[in-house]
C-alpha cells in the first residue's frame, strides 16, 4: 500500500471533542473523525468549496477529497444515529497558518 500524502490543514478546532448531553463521556462510545477530514467538512460544507477547489487547498486529488469527504459524513452520521460522542484527532496532516 502506497504511503499516505500529507494533507494541508488550515487550522485545527478548538475543541476536539463533542458529545451528546444525554450521556456523561465515560458512557458514550466514540467516532474519531481525523483532522484531515474535519478540514475537508469545513471547506466543503461551511465554507461552501466545490470539492476541486478544497482537494487543492488541501494539496490532494479530487478523488481522494471525495473519499475524505464520504468518510466523515459517514463517521458523523453514526454518531447522531447511534449517540456517541465526536472526537477529532489524528490523520496524515500538516497544519499551516492562515496568511
Amino acid at each position: 500500500m502506497r504511503p499516505k500524502k500529507i494533507r494541508l490543514v488550515m487550522s485545527a478546532p478548538d475543541e476536539r471533542c463533542f458529545k451528546p448531553v444525554c450521556k456523561p463521556l465515560s458512557r458514550l462510545k466514540s467516532v474519531y473523525l481525523t483532522l484531515d477530514e474535519f478540514e475537508a467538512l469545513r471547506l466543503s460544507c461551511y465554507e461552501c468549496l466545490k470539492q476541486e477547489d478544497g482537494a487543492k487547498m488541501m494539496k490532494i486529488s479530487r478523488p481522494t477529497f471525495s473519499r475524505i469527504i464520504n468518510s466523515a459524513h459517514k463517521k458523523i452520521a453514526d454518531a447522531l444515529v447511534n449517540i456517541k460522542a465526536i472526537r477529532i484527532e489524528g490523520g496524515c496532516c500538516q497544519i499551516i497558518k492562515r496568511s
